[in-house]
């Protein structure tokens, strides 16, 4: 794959084995499991995992999550990415969604926003991808302030696994 994507203060690249840490303290947190069914890990070896999969998506689908770098320190501080989704959600299949998560520490500074906007900026230039879609939890203001800012548009809301969570959508106005 070999994508890096820098913006003013972050560089988004490939998730290693050796960011297993910072996934562990991502998403150990309840806090940021709190709008994703609260269910945070409480093992190293299931942020490995985590790691080994979504590295495997890179191979199968030539996308996926990436580590968000902050440059001023080289900090892993979390992910963002576009991933390809082979399984059925809201009426969709097969289609590519923008996601991200980061470290609790680092939320409130536009991090979100900024790795969010270069990746959907990726999607629709590089990848020439006609529409990206996304969602999230009703309740999760933060992640859907995030979506609308980029251009997101609301298009329903959907129950996934129990939880209420709202659909956007956009489309590629080059293709």
């Amino acid at each position: 794959m070999n994508i890096t994507i820098e913006t003013k203060r972050l560089i988004l690249r490939e998730l290693l084995p050796t960011d297993d840490e910072g996934m562990f303290l991502l998403d150990s947190n309840p806090n940021v499991h709190e709008f994703l069914g609260n269910k945070p890990v409480v093992s190293i070896e299931e942020s490995q995992k985590y790691i080994d999969f979504i590295r495997k998506q890179y191979v199968e689908n030539g996308i996926g999550r990436y580590a968000v770098i902050l440059k001023e320190t080289n900090e892993f501080i979390g992910w963002c990415g576009i991933k390809f989704i082979t399984e059925f959600e809201n009426n969709h299949i097969n289609f590519y969604e923008i996601g991200f998560r980061f470290i609790e520490d680092y939320w409130g500074y536009g991090f979100g926003y900024e790795s969010a906007k270069a990746w959907l900026d990726y999607g629709f230039k590089t990848l020439k991808i006609k529409t990206i879609y996304a969602s999230a939890h009703i309740e999760n203001m933060g992640s859907r302030r995030i979506l609308e800012k980029i251009g997101m548009q609301q298009k329903n809301e959907f129950d996934s696994e129990g939880i209420k969570c709202i659909w956007y959508e956009l489309e590629n106005k080059a293709t």
